[in-house]
């Protein structure tokens, strides 16, 4: 999650980092640096880093998103995920990882 931050926020130069689309949303629930997951038929691209943050990225709020700094982002990421299960079993769900049909910029 802390290189997402990065990158979305714009910490890494451009041609360097992955492209992540944006979403426009107009949904009041989760963040406002939503991001679209990218339709793929292959599971070479299913899998990819860019494909597989997408859901666990909009499931966080904004107030952990909105952060200014990389360190500031830790420290409410572990405070948010702190009574969550994924961080001892990796295979629980997180909490509102739902899809929601949302509207690209």
């Amino acid at each position: 999650m802390v290189e997402t931050y990065k990158i979305v926020t714009g910490k890494y130069h451009e041609l360097t980092s992955p492209t992540l689309t944006k979403v426009c949303t107009y949904v009041t629930r989760g963040n406002d640096l939503r991001l679209q997951k990218a339709r793929s038929k292959y599971d070479l691209r299913k899998y990819n880093f860019t494909n597989r943050v997408v859901n666990t990225w909009n499931s966080l709020p904004n107030w952990v998103v909105r952060a200014n700094t990389t360190n500031t982002f830790k420290t409410r990421l572990d405070k948010y995920w702190e009574n969550q299960d994924i961080i001892y079993n990796f295979q629980s769900q997180l909490e509102r990882t739902g899809s929601r049909s949302e509207i690209l910029c």
